[in-house]
């Protein structure tokens, strides 16, 4: 990403994650440009979060579901943080040490599966 316009939420959807080496981390502008696309996502400690609520445990693992399908199809893996009625998700780049493309990406995916469950 350039510091053109960030990308829009429905690019972010159509983004195919791939693997990044550390020059991908982006500035800390970029990133910034990027979490407007994404209502209800923070930063925290470096990663991008968000914490999703739902009506039951079952409910929850569904979600949980969803995610690691979608984190398999774009071979980019989240932490996640289960609870009876939530999961909180951090996205974040291991090999770039810091927020990548891949990870608003799969943000903007993760929204849509919490949109489907």
């Amino acid at each position: 990403m350039s510091d053109a316009a960030p990308l829009t939420h429905a690019q972010l959807l159509a983004w195919r994650c791939r693997p990044l080496g550390s020059a991908s981390a982006l500035a800390p502008a970029q990133a910034a440009a990027l979490l407007a696309q994404l209502p209800g996502w923070r930063l925290e400690s470096g990663k991008l979060a968000c914490e999703y609520r739902f009506t039951s445990y079952r409910a929850a693992i569904d979600f949980v579901n969803a995610v690691a399908a979608l984190a398999e199809a774009q071979d980019h893996h989240p932490e996640l943080l289960v609870g009876h009625d939530r999961c909180v998700v951090r996205w974040s780049t291991h090999s770039a040490n810091g927020l990548t493309m891949n990870d608003f990406a799969c943000a903007a995916m993760t929204d849509a599966a919490f949109s489907r469950t």
